[in-house]
């Protein structure tokens, strides 16, 4: 077996409707966010894209996703002599992360937030998002780019 072969295996086909209204088939990376698309092809700046990943960090450590199954976490445990110093509580990183993400989503603005929690958290196309939002073609790459901007100002990330 080839070293492709696994990438092949997260390939499918979709089809599309372009900008025209045509349809298209295109293939799908399924282990690619939409993110990373658009960087790959120039249409985000690294700061954006590094702003997009952090938000993206910050909103699964926070668990802010749905969950699927039951959490099988063990029970928290009783503080001992022997636990060490530097051991955070989870639940400490859970709300730290859960206060920038916030914040971060607040720095992006109103209007913003919403193409923005969409592409980088949900992993949902451009496209997708648009019409989700009921938005013309194309209108989200710039507002995305937007509230991108605002957010790595808010990571202060140069």
């Amino acid at each position: 077996m080839s070293q492709s072969a696994p990438q092949a295996a997260h390939r499918i086909a979709r089809t599309i409707e372009d900008g025209e209204g045509d349809l298209r088939v295109v293939m799908v990376n399924l282990c690619e966010s939409p993110l990373t698309w658009l960087h790959a092809r120039g249409k985000l700046t690294d700061r954006q894209f590094l702003a997009g990943e952090a938000l993206r960090r910050d909103w699964e450590r926070a668990g802010l996703g749905a969950r699927v199954t039951m959490r099988w976490d063990p029970a928290p445990v009783a503080k001992a002599k022997r636990a060490g110093p530097g051991i955070s509580d989870p639940t400490v990183g859970q709300l730290s992360a859960r206060e920038r993400f916030d914040a971060a989503i607040r720095a992006a603005g109103p209007g913003l937030a919403d193409i923005l929690w969409r592409v980088a958290c949900a992993g949902e196309g451009l496209a997708a998002a648009e019409k989700a939002l009921q938005w013309p073609s194309r209108a989200g790459k710039l507002v995305l780019t937007l509230a991108l901007d605002r957010v790595a100002d808010f990571y202060r990330m140069s």
